[in-house]
């Protein structure tokens, strides 16, 4: 049996295409050298193991130490640059999505808001998401490191990265501009796709 091999994935979109919100040299650094490295971290740790044919969600749920860090950093890498959209994208959600926001949250703006507090006052790295139960109830998180919802029985539906990698070259320290700034490339037809899967809505 052949061994599952990860690969970078693939923009939709040019990597110059975000600016000014994330400029093409972070992109460079960030798609084109941190996410390729955990992959081919993860093929070299994989190989010869229990999870050289499993799912990148499954190394994460059941995987420890280097082997899920690294699946971890794939997996979330992958679901940040895949929401994003420069043009032609859905710029508010609407339907079952806008709705579970508007009624836990009160407003659209107001998820906003907390999902950059929450984002913004993360200590040190990781990533804050936005994930949903399977009967549709949404949850903002904060994980640390290369943590993933999935680990708690969620489905992640957005996420912003708030490793320094992912905003220093553009925004030095300053951490709430930066994810203030990535609504304006969201693509939220990702994520309400991501939001029927997991809820079947």
């Amino acid at each position: 049996m052949n061994e599952r091999k990860f690969e970078l994935i693939g923009l939709a979109y040019d990597a110059k295409s975000l600016e000014p919100v994330i400029s093409e040299k972070t992109m460079m650094f960030h798609h084109g050298k941190h996410l390729q490295t955990y992959v081919n971290n993860l093929n070299g740790l994989i190989a010869g193991t229990k999870y050289e044919n499993s799912s990148l969600e499954d190394i994460v749920k059941t995987a420890e130490g280097a082997m899920l860090n690294n699946a971890g950093q794939v997996l979330n890498h992958n679901m940040y640059f895949e929401q994003f959209a420069a043009a032609g994208k859905k710029d508010t959600p609407t339907g079952t999505l806008a709705t579970a926001i508007e009624g836990q949250f009160g407003s659209i703006e107001q998820f906003k808001d907390e999902f950059v507090k929450a984002g913004a006052s993360l200590f040190g790295s990781g990533w804050v998401w936005l994930a949903a139960d399977k009967n549709g109830k949404l949850t903002i998180s904060q994980e640390p490191n290369a943590a993933n919802p999935i680990q708690k029985g969620l489905c992640p539906i957005m996420t912003f990265d708030v490793w320094e990698h992912a905003y220093y070259l553009d925004y030095q320290n300053r951490r709430p501009d930066y994810l203030t700034a990535l609504w304006d490339i969201v693509d939220w037809n990702v994520v309400e796709k991501r939001y029927e899967a997991a809820t079947g809505k």
